[in-house]
């Protein structure tokens, strides 16, 4: 699930991101051409739900393309992105526009 939020007066979003209860993660992170795909650099928390979310900030006007990276195996998309988008290894990325 993605939440936007823009900040006023100001030509950025935040955007947090929750991955979806369904999918079983002991860790979970988010990747995407905003981190230059780095597994490491933006890992999930825990909300007081159990849900892995993660808040962080975008500039407006622009399409970023993201996957979230669970247990340091396997990718899933957000089921509720704004779209999809074909990447190369024969999947899909998934796509918020802010």
């Amino acid at each position: 699930m993605l939440i936007k939020n823009y900040l006023k007066g100001q030509a950025i979003c935040q955007v947090t991101f929750i991955l979806p209860q369904a999918i079983t993660a002991q860790i979970a992170s988010l990747a995407g051409d905003f981190n230059e795909w780095d597994t490491k650099a933006m890992p999930m928390m825990r909300n007081e739900q159990g849900l892995f979310t993660l808040t962080i900030e975008l500039a407006a006007g622009r399409e970023y393309q993201f996957r979230y990276r669970i247990n340091d195996e396997e990718w899933y998309n957000d089921w509720n992105a704004d779209r999809y988008t074909s990447n190369p290894f024969g999947g899909d990325n998934s796509v918020v526009t802010v």
